[in-house]
């Protein structure tokens, strides 16, 4: 019997990677997704008679209850991403990002192994010097990452659940995002040839998207060794400062003209490195480079051409 996998928010940029190496890995997927931004990227799945999808909405108590009965992984990426998107509605943030999880948490049964992507920005604004661990204080600073923290918690007093502190994740995906550090920066290189970078010194932690695909399954694969316990997740050759990115950047498209201002600042004053030991003590090593990556995400924007300013 092939193991049933349900996603919610499974049509976006995560889940659209995830659901694909999911399916290539043998295993069913139901996916709940609003599409509230107009998605079609699950079409090529469709043949696949592992894959099913519900148009919905998360909060919806009922229809989640009814599609996790036969489920044994629940897997919630339904969110409102970024700090600009959730002040723009501070309700519907609180109430997809933490509500539905405490919702979900609720109705499944105790058998059910949850993995709840989270976001390693919950560590704020550390130094830059000292690598965080998963015993390291979470001080978030924007409601994005308060809600995300306090939906973690949630998961994790749940029990048989496993929450991943995703890096900044990087790479192409069916429904592209453009607010991403690595894929703005790289379009920005593509399209315009120079960038205005402020607090050049500020430093993030990265991951490609299908090392975050692959480490779901691997959660799912060896849940005896992880469940009850957050698990950082990023590469470690990839904790660089905003400047050391841009001049990564700059050596696959060298026309790339970089400013680094002293005047002025970024509103993002999130600045940390993190480690990654707890998750390769577990047997799991992000992969991908970041110079894949950018080649990546070059030959997309050569694909898909100059996106509108929105989705930047």
């Amino acid at each position: 019997m092939k193991k049933h996998v349900f996603i919610t928010g499974g049509a976006g940029y995560l889940g659209s990677i995830l659901c694909e190496h999911l399916l290539d890995k043998g295993y069913r997927v139901t996916v709940l997704d609003s599409l509230m931004y107009g998605e079609q990227n699950l079409n090529h799945l469709c043949a696949n008679p592992d894959f099913d999808f519900h148009r919905g909405d998360a909060r919806d108590e009922k229809l989640v209850g009814s599609l996790i009965r036969d489920a044994d992984v629940l897997i919630p990426l339904a969110a409102i991403v970024g700090a600009p998107a959730c002040d723009l509605d501070p309700l519907m943030a609180s109430s997809t990002n933490r509500d539905a999880i405490a919702m979900l948490c609720r109705i499944r049964r105790p058998e059910q192994l949850i993995i709840y992507p989270t976001t390693n920005s919950g560590y704020g604004t550390k130094t830059g010097d000292v690598f965080c661990t998963e015993e390291s204080s979470l001080d978030p600073i924007s409601l994005y990452g308060r809600t995300k923290c306090e939906a973690e918690e949630i998961v994790l007093a749940a029990g048989n659940s496993i929450t991943l502190r995703l890096a900044t994740v990087f790479g192409m995906s069916p429904r592209p995002r453009l607010d991403l550090l690595v894929n703005h920066f790289t379009y920005a290189a593509f399209f315009d040839g120079y960038l205005v970078i402020f607090e050049k010194d500020f430093k993030r932690n990265y991951v490609h998207i299908r090392d975050v695909a692959d480490c779901f399954i691997h959660c799912i694969e060896n849940p005896a060794r992880m469940t009850g316990r957050p698990f950082n997740v990023g590469l470690d050759a990839a904790n660089l400062s905003k400047e050391e990115l841009a001049l990564k950047i700059k050596e696959h498209i060298p026309r790339f003209y970089l400013h680094f201002s002293e005047v002025g600042s970024d509103p993002d004053k999130r600045n940390y490195i993190v480690s990654n030991q707890r998750l390769a003590d577990v047997g799991f090593v992000a992969r991908r480079s970041l110079d894949e990556g950018i080649r990546e995400l070059i030959k997309g924007y050569r694909l898909i051409g100059r996106m509108p300013c929105k989705n930047i």
